[in-house]
């Protein structure tokens, strides 16, 4: 054997940072993985979560708005069609009356 020269038998056991890592160190460096990506996705849905419940009371708040005009445009539609402004329309500005009794006629099939 060469003076200079270590075999590759007298270099693994010189420095053991060259051995393959035990199974324990790839089980605990798999599960601090696992614990990081598990992590990661709960701050992802808790994120997702508050922006979908942001968007929900928005549009609450827009629905209860639409249903607030809804119900001010049926007032109005009930006071725009009540039979004594279209009666009073019809005076006003159609000048229709009502007929006298002499001015009816009954058409008999």
């Amino acid at each position: 054997m060469m003076q200079g020269r270590l075999s590759p038998r007298m270099l693994r056991a010189a420095w053991p940072a060259n051995r393959r890592p035990s199974w324990r160190l790839l089980l605990v460096i798999g599960l601090v993985l696992a614990c990081l990506i598990t992590a990661m996705a709960v701050v992802n849905t808790s994120h997702q979560t508050r922006a979908q419940y942001a968007r929900l009371q928005q549009l609450e708040r827009e629905r209860d708005q639409l249903q607030t005009e809804w119900g001010q445009l049926l007032l109005e539609e009930s006071a725009w069609s009540s039979p004594a402004r279209i009666e009073r329309l019809a005076v006003e500005r159609l000048e229709m009356r009502l007929p006298h009794v002499n001015e009816v006629e009954v058409i008999r099939p």
